[in-house]
């Protein structure tokens, strides 16, 4: 699930809010549950874990401030306790009995990855150019344009490399249990010498965590749910067009021309594109016809390089 999913652009950060967006969400993913599909379900935190880094920087003066690694683990307690219950909820009105778990979940990262030079994850509130530069003077931050939607703070992005709780997750998916795992994209981590981890500070980007975690259990599909119903090429321009099939040959070549942004619908295409280049199949659609798009009337379907699915390529 995107960030929309949770906190609406220009919405204000209160917990009754975010409550409201993960109930009707929920709702959504209970059909898809009720419906028979195993879910694994995995969700963003840019807008939370950007509020908990600032709450951080504030407080400092009177309290000790926590490193954002830490602060990507409070997000994924806070966040999963939302999804939790309320999926729950929705479950139980339908007389489903599914048990729904929420697991902290660490993603390897390596701590040679070029992204800790190059700040790229927006997190955090939206800014307008004249406050983005008052902050990045006044608090030593760095912000850049996000996606024509303002200017947002930027922190370290490393590629994940493994899930630590990959194969927890396959024992519960086989005990029947609904779970929400890598929130955020994963509390990041580096494998030490000794087999041991230790934390980093960085945001992993969440539609590459996914698609690593939908590798290693296995999954036949990967589900990226978002605010729009489709990917578009030329997105945001009188000539934009949806793009109802792809594949990963079809899916590089319009991120080549340039036809998603860095920071909205790119990460989600590339890596519905990776998981698909490994025989799987990625829908990117929105939240509300996440039904309709496994049953391939909704969304944007990326599949496999193979005679039939090239057919599809529009």
């Amino acid at each position: 699930m995107g960030g929309n999913a949770i906190l609406q652009p220009g919405q204000e950060a209160t917990y009754a809010n975010q409550l409201a967006n993960v109930r009707r969400s929920c709702s959504v993913l209970a059909r898809l549950a009720g419906q028979g599909h195993r879910l694994v379900i995995t969700h963003g935190n840019g807008p939370q874990v950007g509020n908990l880094l600032r709450q951080q920087e504030e407080a400092q003066a009177e309290v000790p401030p926590l490193p954002l690694d830490v602060c990507t683990a409070q997000s994924q307690g806070f966040i999963g306790f939302m999804i939790q219950q309320l999926l729950r909820n929705e479950l139980a009105k339908g007389g489903h009995g599914h048990s729904v778990v929420s697991l902290i979940t660490r993603v390897e990262v390596a701590a040679d990855d070029p992204a800790f030079g190059n700040p790229s994850k927006p997190i955090g509130s939206f800014y307008t150019e004249e406050e983005a530069k008052r902050l990045m003077t006044a608090k030593g931050w760095q912000l850049k344009p996000d996606a024509n939607r303002g200017w947002r703070r930027v922190v370290p992005s490393p590629r994940p490399q493994a899930i630590v709780e990959a194969d927890v997750v396959r024992q519960l998916l086989e005990l029947n249990q609904i779970v929400i795992a890598c929130g955020g994209g994963g509390i990041p981590v580096v494998r030490q010498e000794d087999g041991s981890y230790t934390g980093i500070e960085a945001v992993i980007d969440k539609d590459f965590s996914s698609f690593r975690l939908a590798r290693e259990i296995q999954a036949d599909v990967l589900l990226i749910l978002t605010d729009v119903e489709h990917v578009y090429a030329d997105y945001g321009r009188p000539e934009q067009r949806p793009l109802t099939s792809l594949t990963p040959s079809g899916a590089a070549e319009y991120m080549e021309a340039g036809h998603f942004s860095q920071g909205s619908m790119r990460p989600k295409v590339e890596a519905a594109a990776s998981f698909a280049a490994r025989g799987g199949t990625a829908i990117i659609c929105s939240l509300d016809r996440a039904d309709l798009a496994l049953s391939g009337l909704a969304g944007t379907r990326i599949v496999p390089e193979t005679a039939e699915a090239a057919s599809y390529h529009q």
